[in-house]
């Protein structure tokens, strides 16, 4: 075997054992727990940073929240429970800000707004509901109300339904 040949193969085995030390460095998964000993946190950290799927507990022990984070980030689709593991909303994040449709629930667990997020502000329409019914709408821009329908006819009446997506 000549010597560049020799050389070569050294150095692509020292690259895939640097890869393989690189991509699996500091990842761990990690459990945080209240003063009573009962679970708050779990999830996966990397260098020291939230990673991944991660789930937040009430101190009854019932899960509050539950989602992603990349970067330590907020990211992708979250959701939101009381302490009787009831959902309370549910919404997208990016880099930490919520975005797009989110969801609300009322106390037995049904749908009773929905609104349209940008950066964390409400920015488009939202939607109230009662027994699955759209009894009114709101349109925001910027979190400031621009305009309120009281009934659906009213809202359709003046609204594409496709703006809804």
């Amino acid at each position: 075997m000549n010597m560049k040949l020799l050389k070569f193969v050294y150095a692509i085995l020292i690259s895939f054992v640097l890869l393989a030390f690189i991509s699996s460095e500091d990842k761990r998964y990690e459990r945080t727990y209240f003063e009573d000993g009962t679970l708050a946190s779990e999830g996966w950290m990397r260098f020291n940073i939230k990673t991944d799927y991660w789930s937040f507990y009430h101190p009854n022990g019932k899960i509050a929240e539950k989602g992603y984070f990349e970067y330590g980030k907020k990211e992708k689709y979250w959701f939101f429970y009381d302490e009787n593991r009831i959902r309370t909303k549910e919404g997208k994040y990016l880099k930490n800000e919520q975005i797009g449709w989110w969801l609300f629930y009322d106390k037995k667990g049904r749908i009773n707004h929905k609104c349209q997020i940008n950066k964390g502000v409400k920015d488009g329409y939202c939607l109230k509901y009662k027994d699955s019914k759209m009894i009114s709408a709101e349109k925001y821009s910027n979190g400031a109300k621009i305009k309120e329908w009281s009934t659906f006819n009213a809202f359709t009446h003046e609204n594409n339904l496709s703006n809804l997506k």
